[in-house]
């Protein structure tokens, strides 16, 4: 059966459509997907949180605030400290960087403190924050208002620079890989927790995030009404016992 042209023109564009859409799925394998026998990627682990002052995590109202800030100027090195020998920040005395930091300087003759709810230094601490293999000096300062201190320092070339200086209520800190994350608690109930990556000149935010806890019933504003109580079950009653038929009577012993 001949058809008129125009339905030989539309089978033929039919037949041109779908031979390219062949071409197409054939190659989309090679550019996001795994061929025959390819293995697949390995996935990379994860950095998970890991505690700082393990006595301080979770018992982090106001919530964290740096004053790291992309707009800042770099930070300068701290006047009147001594350029450090080969043993960098982990041969220095805490106490000479604190004292050398006008900002930490009220704070730098405080007792150490080994447990929250006391006021003084929490053991100062070293990692590395930077990624060159060398360790930051952490260290952090809990005051009588409840109010803690966390400050970080990095060594250059014999000088000593502050990366971080951050505070808030009862702060928690964790380790994120080489980030840093602070947590604290809110007045509203929710938890704050502040991220802090190393941008070449400081610690700066790179994520602040809010959690709220689940509210109880009712918390919302929602009214939930009582289910019904069951009605109580009639008492049962207690039929009389039958009386005892002649048979069963006990016999006196005379016929």
């Amino acid at each position: 059966m001949n058809l008129p042209c125009p339905h030989r023109r539309l089978l033929r564009r039919a037949a041109l459509l779908a031979g390219t859409a062949a071409i197409a799925l054939a190659g989309c394998g090679s550019v996001d997907g795994l061929g025959a026998g390819e293995p697949a990627p390995s996935v990379s682990v994860q950095p998970r949180p890991e505690p700082l002052w393990p006595a301080w995590t979770s018992t982090s109202s106001e919530a964290p605030g740096a004053d790291a800030a992309t707009h800042q100027p770099p930070p300068e090195p701290l006047a009147g400290l001594p350029k450090l020998g080969r043993g960098g920040l982990g041969a220095e005395d805490f106490r000479k960087v604190l004292r050398a930091d006008p900002r930490m300087k009220p704070l730098a003759d405080r007792g150490e403190i080994d447990r929250p709810g006391q006021a003084g230094l929490r053991p100062p601490l070293l990692t590395d924050l930077t990624g060159d293999g060398r360790p930051e000096l952490l260290v952090a300062a809990d005051t009588e208002s409840g109010r803690s201190l966390l400050v970080a320092y990095s060594e250059r070339e014999g000088r000593v620079y502050p990366i971080l200086l951050t505070s808030g209520k009862r702060v928690s800190v964790e380790t994120l890989g080489s980030d840093l994350l602070v947590r604290s608690p809110c007045a509203d109930g929710g938890e704050q927790a502040v991220r802090f990556h190393w941008d070449g000149v400081r610690m700066s935010t790179v994520s602040d995030t809010k959690k709220y806890n689940k509210a109880p019933d009712g918390a919302d504003g929602s009214s939930h009404s009582p289910s019904p109580s069951p009605s109580p079950s009639p008492k049962p009653t207690r039929k009389p016992a039958p009386e005892p038929s002649d048979s069963d009577k006990p016999s006196d012993g005379h016929r």
